[in-house]
């Protein structure tokens, strides 16, 4: 199986369904939902965690089995739970309609796979075997779990604080580039995971000066 790896965005803009109520879609719920997707759930029935996401309007909720025709409008299909042929005429409608569909251990009834996901704030690392050896892909995701701890997600945090006076400082694009490599290459990673973020800020100020990394800090 040879796949393209992409990510996808804006989906606050466009409809997601999640067909099913169980803890697999409870945990792809979760993760749409941490992209601000627009999600509607086709099930009859859901989990407790599930049920808490619609009592906060942050759920869509049709209380009833998958029907055709459910799919109009829809960007992204996810089937998490699916009884007799329900999996094949989701398939088949969103196949019609030209949709991205995922049939969650269904290979055959997918136009697209799921990574093994490592995330970190901004930070999202993907991993995939291309379907040869998924365990493959977990053991690698647990290894990089070790390797890219929460400095990376605060390391991001000040570096996304950075943008605006950077730029405001520097407005040539290749003095902004070859400091922004100055940073990444610096030991300020190191510094955040030791927790001296005082030396820290005071290095990325030696880098891109004072005044940029005070007013990254207030805001």
């Amino acid at each position: 199986m040879k796949v393209y790896p992409i990510y996808l965005n804006r989906l606050s803009e466009k409809k997601a369904v999640l067909i099913g109520g169980n803890h697999e879609a409870e945990r792809k719920a979760g993760e749409l939902l941490e992209c601000d997707a627009n999600v509607t759930i086709i099930s009859p029935a859901l989990t407790e965690g599930l049920s808490r996401l619609v009592n906060e309007n942050k759920l869509n909720w049709i209380n009833r089995s998958y029907q055709k025709g459910d799919l109009a409008g829809v960007f992204l299909v996810i089937v998490a739970e699916y009884q007799d042929d329900e999996d094949q005429r989701v398939y088949e409608e969103a196949e019609e309609r030209g949709i991205l569909v995922n049939v969650m251990d269904d290979i055959p009834h997918c136009n697209f796979t799921f990574g093994s996901l490592l995330k970190r704030g901004a930070l999202t690392i993907s991993i995939s075997t291309s379907g040869a050896a998924p365990a493959l892909a977990v053991r690698l995701r647990e290894r990089f779990e070790k390797e890219f701890g929460e400095e990376y997600e605060q390391f991001l945090r000040f570096s996304r604080s950075l943008r605006k006076p950077m730029a405001r400082a520097y407005p040539s694009f290749q003095e902004r580039k070859q400091l922004w490599y100055k940073l990444v290459d610096s030991d300020i990673l190191a510094l955040i995971r030791s927790n001296e973020h005082e030396l820290a800020y005071k290095k990325a100020a030696g880098i891109v000066g004072h005044e940029v990394v005070r007013e990254a800090l207030d805001s």
